[in-house]
């Protein structure tokens, strides 16, 4: 299959690259020139552990490669997939879609017969209704199909979940897009992995009802982590205790500072929008989203509480504080809606001083943070702080040497907002510890 892929963010680029080891041949397009001669210089603009090399794998083998020239590639296509972004619209919370539409709008008249173009950005449901509206518009003749495809991929671990996934979902109103889908993805078929067909406008769904469970399972162990605190409990046997029933299961019940990142906070407010717009109000993702504000804004009280400043601050001015990591989660550079930020603007607000590491977050998030003191290493970080904060679960805090941090800080005092540690080590060190839920 001959695919063009339009977008070389995180979503087109993974998704495009994973079909090209496939063995399709994938061309990426995109209107950023920097990204462009970046990817043709075989720099990858994102930080996605394994995608360099597969990159470079599939560009030395001829199945992978990037343009600016959307006309040159267009016209050969068998599926095009539109990757580009829907981030959530100012004042409404509703998904942005003009890249979405510009791209449908720019690729009618290059199309040819028999042509899939396919949804791959998270849009709301009708988004594909009004793709085929546009290029219908444009060339009423033209044999096409529109379907949808949505992503399911965890930063930080976007390559297998592409290539051994839960579940591949389409999206067709069309036997034929239903035929090129399943001949794209056939490769999945050894590893067993389910491809699921169903009607466009169910698969658009899909994508923002997964993200929003998940979101849900998220804000509600948040919830009892706080009652834990409260009641004397220790929230990780409640998780356990929930998690082991199958109904329940297991993952997305780690207590911490919030959720952000590129898919949940933008889709639970789009899927809200979407509900309001037919008539149909999402009271509990309504709830969640609401839970999770708060969550992140509290956690700049909790850690001033712990230094003995209160939730409003107090006497902590002129304090120093290590946050170790900036990122929503680890394995990514993304800072999209990342719980650090609202920490960093709670503890500045203080007067303290904010002393940062992250392993490969630090440049995305010169962007988005002011007044930060960004530092070389974990130690560097908590040298003569008050009090060291672990915000990102990153395997480079799993086992710090806290002997070492105990002589470079002022005060051995360690909140651990990922609960990555036991009580009883941290202790013994000499340290103060203060967890989630616990």
């Amino acid at each position: 299959m001959r695919i063009v892929m339009i977008g070389t963010g995180y979503v087109g680029l993974v998704s495009g690259a994973c079909f090209a080891d496939f063995g399709h041949h994938v061309t990426c397009v995109d209107k950023d020139k920097s990204k462009i001669d970046a990817l043709l210089a075989g720099r990858i603009p994102i930080f996605e552990p394994g995608l360099d090399d597969l990159v470079a794998s599939n560009v030395a083998t001829g199945r992978l490669d990037f343009t600016l020239d959307l006309a040159s590639v267009l016209p050969q296509a068998d599926a095009v997939f539109i990757a580009v972004g829907t981030p959530s619209r100012r004042g409404d919370g509703h998904a942005d879609l003009s890249y979405v539409y510009a791209a449908a709008a720019e690729m009618a008249p290059l199309l040819r017969d028999g042509a899939v173009v396919v949804d791959k950005s998270t849009v709301p449901v009708g988004t594909g209704d009004e793709v085929e509206a546009i290029i219908r518009k444009a060339r009423p003749d033209l044999k096409f199909a529109v379907a949808s495809n949505p992503e399911f991929l965890r930063e930080g671990a976007a390559i297998d979940d592409f290539k051994r996934p839960d579940r591949v979902v389409i999206g067709v109103d069309d036997p034929h897009a239903e035929e090129v889908l399943q001949e794209i993805y056939r490769p999945l078929t050894r590893n067993d992995s389910p491809i699921l067909v169903m009607s466009r406008r169910a698969a658009e769904l899909t994508k923002y009802a997964a993200n929003a469970f998940l979101a849900t399972k998220i804000s509600f162990i948040n919830e009892i982590a706080d009652l834990c605190e409260k009641v004397g409990a220790d929230v990780r046997d409640v998780a356990r205790g929930i998690g082991s029933d199958t109904r329940i299961g297991a993952r997305f019940l780690q207590p911490g500072p919030g959720y952000g990142g590129s898919c949940f906070p933008k889709d639970t407010l789009a899927l809200l929008k979407t509900g309001l717009d037919y008539g149909a109000p999402l009271q509990i993702v309504d709830a969640v989203v609401k839970v999770n504000d708060q969550r992140k804004q509290a956690m700049g009280g909790k850690i001033m509480a712990a230094m003995g400043g209160g939730v409003e601050g107090g006497d902590v001015a002129g304090k120093t504080v290590a946050l170790l990591g900036l990122t929503f989660k680890a394995d990514t550079d993304d800072m999209r809606d990342s719980p650090a930020i609202d920490i960093t603007r709670a503890l500045r607000a203080a007067g303290i001083t904010v002393r940062a590491y992250d392993p490969e977050g630090m440049e995305t998030s010169k962007a988005v943070i002011d007044g930060l003191v960004y530092c070389e290493s974990s130690y560097d970080a908590m040298t003569g702080a008050d009090a060291a904060v672990i915000v990102t679960e990153w395997d480079a805090f799993r086992a710090l040497d806290l002997a070492r941090a105990r002589k470079v800080m002022k005060r051995p005092l360690l909140v651990d907002l990922r609960n990555l540690y036991s009580r009883s080590d941290v202790e013994k060190q000499g340290f103060e510890y203060v967890a989630v839920g616990r």
